[in-house]
């Protein structure tokens, strides 16, 4: 009596299991396209596919950007770079037996490659809302590229820098502090075979919620912000106490690894900067050949550039010439007299070279290093020529 039973609820089994009981729709979506779902009682995945656009380099920095506005995450992602493959994704999981993915991460905002064929596939109960934004000039994507750009070519300073040292040291401070309160916590478990295995299978756990996390880090900042900036703080703060007893980093090799880090740091920024890899590989190209190349390669178009089409002088006027020789005149004096005072100069033995003095001392002191005999003999000669000057134009025009 049982077997027509069974042989009813197999047969609803399979119907429940048949693709065709299934919805499965398509969108070919472009720039500026809004696409809203409202769900199926059966059962609906919807599939959104962008087109990839031809490789120019005048959309280097473009980006293609699928918005999802969901009322919550109570809907299945599937991705893929086509139609088909999103699709057997979707017939894999349900009709094998598959247990929940605890890595498997929602995105609501999805970055495509808008040179490549990429789709979306959805499974929701809930109504929701897709967008397609394709961007320009991505500004994020050459923010990426000044930085590391400005990343390589100053990696050598920035190895050598005090400052930039404690900056690193202070920021791999509280990011290692994470690390330390793991250790610490670790302390508390008993060492034992059968608590390592706990917590080797436990880990899986704390990735999930590092994940959870790390996708709801702004609210988190938000809602406890005084606590994440007093645990900044303080981390900080120990942090420096730290790099400050150590002392800035002193080994050449050292500072060898801290600059080939910063320049390989440079180019991954510069090779990620765009999704048109072939020219963000030419990018990277002329980066190393630039900065490579001999410093005279460099200076020669510079210098025959100069000798082709030479800078016009600018010939000063007597007032110009007259007070520039003033300033001048007072900068070295100064510059002389800030020497004289230093420890670097020898007062005693500059005083047995000079014949007056009592002289060298005024002058030292603040006062002019001219006596008046010498301003007014200066003075005498100065009207003299300007009075000869004048005679020999007036004699001149009489001719």
């Amino acid at each position: 009596m049982l077997r027509p039973f069974y042989l009813l609820s197999l047969i609803l089994l399979l119907c429940t299991l048949m693709p065709g009981s299934l919805s499965i729709k398509e969108y070919i979506l472009n720039h500026g396209d809004t696409i809203r779902i409202k769900p199926s009682p059966s059962g609906q995945l919807d599939v959104f596919c962008y087109i990839g656009k031809p490789k120019y380099i005048v959309h280097i920095w473009q980006s293609v950007l699928l918005q999802i506005t969901h009322p919550n995450d109570d809907y299945v992602q599937y991705e893929g770079p086509n139609f088909e493959i999103v699709q057997k994704q979707y017939f894999d999981k349900r009709y094998s037996w598959s247990f929940p993915n605890l890595f498997s991460a929602k995105q609501k905002h999805i970055k495509l490659n808008p040179f490549n064929s990429s789709c979306i596939g959805i499974e929701s109960q809930d109504s929701y809302t897709v967008y397609l934004n394709v961007i320009r000039i991505d500004l994020w994507k050459v923010i990426m590229l000044i930085t590391g750009v400005v990343l390589f070519m100053s990696a050598e300073k920035l190895s050598t820098n005090t400052i930039f040292h404690y900056i690193c040291g202070v920021l791999l401070g509280i990011c290692a502090s994470f690390l330390i309160l793991i250790y610490f916590i670790s302390k508390l478990f008993p060492r034992k075979p059968f608590m390592y295995g706990v917590l080797g299978c436990g880990w899986t756990i704390v990735i999930y919620a590092l994940q959870i996390l790390w996708e709801n880090i702004r609210v988190i900042i938000l809602s406890y912000k005084l606590y994440v900036l007093w645990y900044i703080a303080i981390t900080g703060l120990l942090s420096f106490i730290t790099c400050y007893m150590l002392g800035p980093v002193e080994n050449p090799r050292t500072k060898n690894l801290i600059k080939w880090l910063l320049q390989v740091a440079g180019l991954v920024s510069v090779f990620y900067s765009s999704y048109f890899q072939e020219a963000a590989m030419a990018q990277i190209v002329i980066l190393l050949i630039s900065h490579n190349l001999p410093k005279k390669w460099i200076a020669a178009p510079k210098t025959y550039w100069k000798k082709k089409f030479p800078p016009k002088i600018k010939r000063l006027s007597n007032d110009e010439y007259y007070e520039q020789g003033v300033r001048e005149t007072t900068k070295a004096l100064e510059g002389l007299r800030q020497y004289c005072l230093s420890p670097r100069c020898n007062q005693w033995k500059t005083a047995l070279k000079i014949k007056d003095v009592k002289r060298f001392a005024s002058f030292i002191e603040g006062n002019s290093h001219l006596s008046d005999e010498e301003i007014l003999e200066y003075e005498t000669s100065i009207n003299g020529q300007v009075t000869d000057d004048r005679a020999k134009r007036h004699s001149n025009r009489r001719r």
